[in-house]
């Protein structure tokens, strides 16, 4: 019996370096896209899309300054200020040692990748392309529970400083960097640049969530008994029963909820056409499922 226990502990540990290494491996990779797309889309076509990298376009096309040198003299000196400004609330040391190695491995990437030609001029596309693979480097940084420091940790201190929400914080600073693209650059480079920001707040999304959406269901109907049954038997889902009662009557009106896939939505709209076509039916998405019948 000792000699599994102690089996079992060596598998922990093992399962626990591994895991701490692929998380820095995401994070590397995830710098190495970042710098990649950097180079290729957003600075040869202007697209100052926020972030430090953002002021390092801006500064490139009006001083001549190398963006590297530019994202390492801003990174160094706020993860210098977010370890002393913030103390504890900065994060666990391995947070920290994360944010430590995407702040250097970002601007090391774009160093490295600056040779690269650029794959298009056209701006519009620079923005689409370049928003998608910084929002998948990102969306990769983030999986390995990382981060590349820069206005993220600006965002913290101003947050800690003044109580505003940390969103709004980090958007307010990326916010006036577009701001001051289309005073330093042009209103248009500005303009490509809000797109880019929104394709890549998307991709990162698709990357630690998936494409797949499920659905969750609510079904408020008065034939509550024959509505689960066929949910279970048809589409075999599960379902739960949530108590309610009517606003307006106070009378008591149980509520059936579910999760279906998105190839399952239609029968299920079907379904519960065919046995109450008087029932209330609210459909929205859910972004990640776990558990029986989705993901473990």
């Amino acid at each position: 019996m000792e000699f599994f226990k102690k089996r079992d502990k060596h598998a922990v540990i093992a399962g626990g370096w591994r895991r701490v290494l692929r998380d820095y491996l995401y994070i590397i990779v995830g710098a190495c896209i970042l710098g990649i797309s950097f180079n290729v889309f957003q600075l040869p076509n202007r697209i100052a899309a926020g972030g430090v990298s953002g002021i390092s376009i801006i500064l490139h096309w009006t001083l001549g300054w190398i963006p590297a040198y530019v994202i390492w003299g801003f990174n160094i000196p706020l993860f210098i200020c977010g370890v002393l400004v913030l103390g504890r609330s900065f994060g666990y040391l391995d947070y920290a040692l994360k944010t430590l190695v995407g702040t250097l491995c970002l601007p090391l990437s774009v160093y490295l990748t600056a040779g690269l030609p650029a794959v298009t001029h056209n701006p519009l596309l620079g923005a689409l392309f370049g928003g998608a693979g910084v929002g998948i480097g990102l969306g990769i940084v983030f999986l390995g529970r990382g981060s590349t420091g820069g206005t993220a940790l600006a965002g913290q201190m101003i947050h800690k400083f003044t109580g505003l929400s940390l969103g709004p914080c980090v958007s307010m600073i990326d916010g006036m960097i577009v701001l001051a693209s289309a005073f330093f650059l042009s209103l248009e480079s500005a303009l490509y640049a809000m797109i880019s920001i929104y394709i890549q707040m998307k991709l990162i999304d698709v990357v630690q969530l998936g494409f797949t959406m499920d659905k969750m269901a609510l079904i408020i109907s008065n034939k509550e008994d024959e509505m689960r049954q066929a949910i279970l038997s048809e589409i075999d889902r599960g379902v739960t029963r949530i108590e309610g009662q009517g606003g307006y009557t106070g009378d008591d009106r149980p509520m059936l909820m579910t999760v279906v896939s998105q190839n399952e939505l239609t029968q299920l709209k079907q379904l519960v056409r065919t046995i109450d076509p008087q029932s209330f039916f609210i459909v929205t998405n859910a972004m990640e499922v776990f558990g029986k019948g989705f993901y473990r």
